[in-house]
């Protein structure tokens, strides 16, 4: 079937985990009874080709699917990813987001309606009640503690004559267990508990301001070994504004510091189209060092970028 085109056409080969929960998943899609599953796994692990083997098997069966992101950024993100791995195949991809001009919001979700998208990606905008869909068999949801659960019902509602649609949920949060069972007791939890090739595991530490030199110093041996780095500028205080202006102070003083490279801002007042460039431009390599703000999320994908 379609699947294994896609095997064929990655140019990779996926790990032994990764095999393991796509079987785990398609098995669940065969039931009669809607599939409730949690795919957990560090960020990198390969959730994402997980869904995309999920939703070629509803696509084979004429079905759609909804692939729904907590920020536009990631949503463009998966929007990328799932376009040059699922239209080679015939199968077609939209993307919805709350940002898009009226005319082509409404030429996408005719799209949806008719059935053309066999996948469709969007950020919460897939909520709207304008959202109609022509067959919805398989939701899938990234970072789901995002969203609640009175979200996750509401995209369950956009099926047709009340049926369910088959749930996947995705998280890089290693949950505890007995969190889990409260959280997700309806859910089969499947762990993708291996990193494919050359993927670093990711470490965190913390690390006092008093020594913020010392981290530049280690951002720029990184950096001049050619790889790539994030600078994520957290605040305690959710505001676009305050986000945005403590990104603009720390780009400017990195800049300052690093001078000879090549140094890259994102943050959440930025247009939609100058998130995406800059996120282009970082996984192009032609952006040494991103200063961001949360708004950068895990899941954007740039195996280059080490520290």
């Amino acid at each position: 079937g379609l699947g294994r085109a896609l095997l064929k056409n990655l140019g990779f080969h996926l790990t032994k985990a990764q095999a393991r929960v796509v079987s785990e998943v398609l098995n669940d899609l065969e039931k009669p009874v809607p599939m409730l599953r949690l795919v957990q796994g560090d960020v990198g692990s390969g959730k994402t080709i997980v869904a995309a083997f999920a939703a070629i098997r509803a696509a084979e069966q004429g079905c759609q699917s909804a692939l729904m992101a907590p920020t536009e950024l990631l949503a463009e993100q998966h929007f990328l990813n799932f376009s040059s791995w699922l239209v080679p195949l015939g199968i077609g991809v939209e993307l919805i987001t709350g940002q898009l001009p009226a005319k082509v919001q409404r030429e996408r979700l005719q799209g949806v309606a008719s059935g053309e998208a066999s996948v469709v990606i969007g950020t919460h905008a897939l909520f709207q009640e304008k959202v109609v869909f022509d067959q919805l068999a398989l939701s899938i949801i990234d970072e789901q503690h995002r969203f609640g659960v009175h979200q996750r019902m509401a995209l369950q509602h956009k099926a047709q004559n009340s049926q369910q649609p088959h749930q996947l949920v995705m998280t890089a949060t290693p949950i505890p267990r007995t969190l889990t069972m409260a959280l997700y007791a309806d859910m089969d939890v499947s762990v993708i508990d291996e990193l494919p090739k050359g993927r670093q595991p990711i470490t965190t530490h913390t690390i006092e301001a008093a020594k913020r030199d010392q981290i530049i110093e280690r951002v720029q041996a990184v950096l001049s070994q050619g790889q790539q780095a994030y600078w994520v500028c957290t605040l305690i205080e959710d505001s676009d504004e305050i986000d945005a202006e403590s990104a603009n102070h720390t780009h400017e003083q990195l800049s300052q510091k690093l001078g000879r490279y090549r140094i890259g801002l994102l943050h959440g007042r930025m247009k939609s189209d100058e998130k995406v460039a800059v996120m282009n431009a970082f996984k192009a390599r032609e952006i040494d060092l991103l200063v961001a703000t949360t708004v950068v999320e895990v899941g954007v994908d740039v195996p280059n970028a080490t520290y």
